[in-house]
């Protein structure tokens, strides 16, 4: 099989378009991905104890490493033992990234990239992150504690105050990135805001999330985007694993541990039909709930029908619902007119990708009674005494306070870690100063990476078959435009 980078792939001139609105990315989310095992002393789960570590930045601490290294910043380095035992873990999981690391130990394609990302910190994502040697990255902090490792690798883990950090990892002396991995797109902002230079280094940005693409779409738009960019999120991997599976088995785990609900019977309304809404509402249906949906594309609407769920607008259910879950992307999806409506004990919750869809800045009010009931649970108390459950102040849900499946992370990153890999080895002229999707050759690539898995075996067309649909034996088998 010949090198992925060296791959020939046709790349299309025309970038997508979209129609969602540009947010403001969630600063606080953090992929919860510890086991909570009440035989291990390091475990926080089922405890929210507070800790008089909690209460001091990370930036305040004198830590040193094994290796005498400071240049890093993290919550507890006591931890490190437990955080390599987790990455450990989740290597087994993440057999497809595990085998393209070993595909890429001789030529080493990434060898001279210095990669700057801001990105969710996990055992799941550290074990992409340590074979980058240059790689910079936040961590995101929830109330409870998270493990991290850093000892033994050359990677270098930032977190507490969020602009600063973001600033910690850029502003180096001697040392500039040519690469950025982002999530969200704040580094990118931050580099375009303060460092717009360093762009004259920078290779590529691949980039994860809607909301990062939004951002780089307006960039394009207005011909201030520096460099080619890369479009993870859409590729159809993706699309299909991270958001439809991973949201249809996260969104049960997350509102069990929260706040102990019982599906059977309840009444949900779920805003939003895209991947994550239909990973969602799917979800909910199979336990039993009643599931609404509100939309505004008639396409997902009219899929949303077909599937057997309630096309709504979310001001006519409000007032009967259980519980309202947003998955658009957007913002003031849910604003304070709709909770002054809720019933009494009504959930509130986000598993849209930025911090901005549940309107919670109207609920700090002196009228209303915020009481804090356990990790990621607050009771907003009105003065009739009428109470609503909101969910990890509404951030992203299943990353505050669940177990992101390792395997969906596995395809994830391998997406990302191909792109990276195509972006610095692409020769000059081939990408424009633009945003593209990850090639459908890279993504099927991704997608026969974790066939082995299952033991899986794929069919291969025939030479007569493959003139006949005017294809290459070996892909890619779907246009570009496929998602």
């Amino acid at each position: 099989m010949r090198k992925v980078y060296n791959l020939q792939i046709q790349y299309p001139e025309q970038t997508r378009e979209f129609d969602s609105r540009l947010t403001k990315t969630g600063r606080r989310s953090l992929s919860h991905s510890i086991s909570h095992s009440s035989t291990d002393s390091n475990s926080s789960g089922g405890s929210d104890a507070e800790n008089p570590e909690d209460e001091v930045s990370p930036r305040d601490m004198q830590q040193i490493n094994s290796k005498g290294s400071r240049d890093f910043c993290i919550k507890n380095i006591k931890l490190t033992d437990f955080g390599r035992r987790e990455i450990e873990l989740a290597e087994d999981e993440m057999t497809a990234l595990m085998a393209l690391r070993k595909a890429t130990q001789v030529e080493k394609p990434l060898a001279g990239a210095k990669i700057v990302g801001c990105t969710h910190v996990t055992a799941q994502t550290a074990v992409s992150v340590i074979p980058s040697r240059h790689f910079k990255c936040i961590l995101y902090h929830a109330k409870r504690k998270k493990k991290t490792h850093t000892e033994t690798k050359p990677t270098k883990p930032y977190c507490s105050n969020y602009c600063c950090t973001v600033d910690r990892c850029v502003n180096v002396e001697g040392w500039e990135p040519n690469m950025i991995l982002d999530d969200g797109g704040d580094m990118t902002h931050w580099i375009y805001k303060k460092y717009p230079h360093l762009f004259k280094k920078v290779k590529g940005i691949v980039e994860e999330s809607i909301t990062g693409i939004h951002r780089l779409h307006h960039l394009s738009k207005a011909g201030k985007l520096c460099v080619p960019a890369i479009n993870v999120n859409d590729s159809v991997t993706k699309q299909k694993f991270d958001n439809l599976y991973c949201c249809r088995e996260s969104i049960l785990d997350s509102l069990k541990k929260t706040a102990d609900i019982m599906f059977g019977g309840k009444q949900v309304v779920v805003c939003g039909y895209g991947e994550v809404g239909k990973g969602c509402s799917a979800a909910l249906k199979a336990m039993g709930s009643v599931v609404y949906v509100t939309e505004i594309d008639p396409i997902c609407a009219l899929q949303a029908c077909m599937d057997g769920f309630r096309l709504a607008k979310l001001g006519d259910v409000v007032r009967q619902v259980d519980m309202v879950i947003t998955c658009t992307g957007n913002k003031n999806i849910v604003v304070r007119e709709h909770m002054d409506l809720m019933k009494n004990g009504c959930v509130v919750c986000n598993m849209g990708r930025s911090n901005t869809e549940i309107d919670v800045s109207s609920l700090r009010t002196p009228e209303l009674v915020w009481q804090h009931v356990r990790a990621q649970v607050e009771h907003i108390i009105w003065p009739d005494g009428k109470r609503i459950l909101l969910l990890a102040e509404g951030r992203v849900l299943n990353l505050s306070s669940s177990t992101v499946p390792t395997y969906v992370l596995s395809i994830t990153a391998t997406a990302q870690a191909l792109a990276l890999i195509e972006l610095f080895n692409a020769p000059e002229g081939r990408y424009k100063q633009d945003v593209y999707l990850l090639p459908k050759k890279l993504d099927e690539y991704v997608a026969s990476l974790h066939l082995q898995t299952f033991d899986a075996h794929l069919t291969e067309l025939t030479d007569e078959q493959a003139k006949y649909m005017g294809l290459s034996k070996y892909g890619p088998f779907k246009p570009s435009f496929y998602r």
